[in-house]
């Protein structure tokens, strides 16, 4: 198996569900995929995508971790939340530590991108992780912004619902195709396969948690304005990102100064595709600092 994803893998499916108990409220189930082995490092995708969006980086981090990918609630196989359940960073938050701990790990390492990133944000302010890495994370945005991008979200749903599967089909199979499907979150959309564009094209096309999150992202409360210091934190943000403009890992620099601010040069929203070698090392450099940070007392 290649150390990275390359365009001729073909994307995969996840045959791995978990059902998470809730004693006296109801259970929720998350489709997973689960690689490798070492200390636990939960992988969080952005919105409207699925666990796959980590292929590229997956199987090299597997090398060194036992990485999880989760299907967010409402996203790719997973379900959507139980009814009166909120989509809201208060309520998945302490669901997903609650999923952890139904896989069997505790604190992991955890890289998220776009949502996925505000999401590892918010696990390691409460204490559900033991590093942070955040792509181009969510809630760093302006008010003008935020409008910009929820459009461009939207406009790219209603495309991914408008067009049938037979069409999309004929797209994925030429790299024009693919950049007018996928052009906005990445920087080099020819690079992902035919398959893997169909696939999240479709996933982008089913997922019952899109409105939902982007309702409860309109909250004031879906902005980050906490510090993180204990422990490491970082910010990566792809010089290329249409989606969540690069200005914002500033801010976000600002909000938690503490944090590394690692610019990913060529690389657009969903990073992990345009330069895999770049984000598994930096995503390996911040799960490794927390070890050195861990030994210190240690030796002391």
């Amino acid at each position: 198996m290649p150390a990275v994803f390359t365009p001729q893998t073909p994307a995969q499916d996840s045959a791995s569900v978990v059902e998470v108990p809730r004693p006296g409220r109801p259970p929720f189930q998350v489709a997973y995929e689960r690689r490798g082995s070492g200390e636990p490092m939960l992988l969080l995708h952005g919105i409207g995508h699925h666990w796959q969006a980590w292929e590229p980086v997956l199987t090299v981090l597997a090398g060194s971790y036992d990485v999880i990918a989760l299907d967010l609630p409402g996203f790719g196989a997973s379900p959507g939340l139980p009814e009166g359940v909120s989509y809201g960073l208060e309520s998945v938050v302490p669901l997903l530590a609650e999923t952890c701990t139904a896989l069997g790990v505790e604190r992991p390492h955890v890289a998220g991108n776009s949502l996925g990133g505000l999401l590892a944000l918010e696990m390691g302010l409460h204490g559900f992780a033991r590093s942070v890495t955040a792509l181009a994370p969510a809630g760093f945005f302006t008010r003008p912004e935020q409008l910009y991008a929820f459009t461009v979200l939207r406009g790219m749903r209603a495309g991914a619902r408008s067009l049938p599967e037979p069409v999309v089909e004929v797209l994925a199979r030429t790299a024009a195709g693919r950049a007018a499907l996928t052009g906005t979150i990445y920087a080099r959309p020819g690079r992902r396969s035919a398959d893997a564009v169909v696939a999240e094209t479709r996933a982008l096309r089913r997922a019952v948690g899109f409105a939902p999150v982007l309702a409860q992202g309109r909250h004031p409360g879906a902005s980050f304005g906490h510090t993180i210091r204990d422990i490491p934190v970082t910010i990566g943000w792809g010089d290329r990102d249409r989606l969540l403009l690069r200005r914002q890992g500033v801010r976000a620099k600002r909000a938690i100064p503490a944090a590394r601010l690692v610019r990913l040069r060529g690389c657009g929203h969903v990073p992990m595709n345009d330069d895999p070698a770049t984000v598994a090392r930096v995503i390996t450099d911040t799960a490794r600092q927390a070890d050195v940070e861990r030994a210190l007392p240690a030796a002391r």
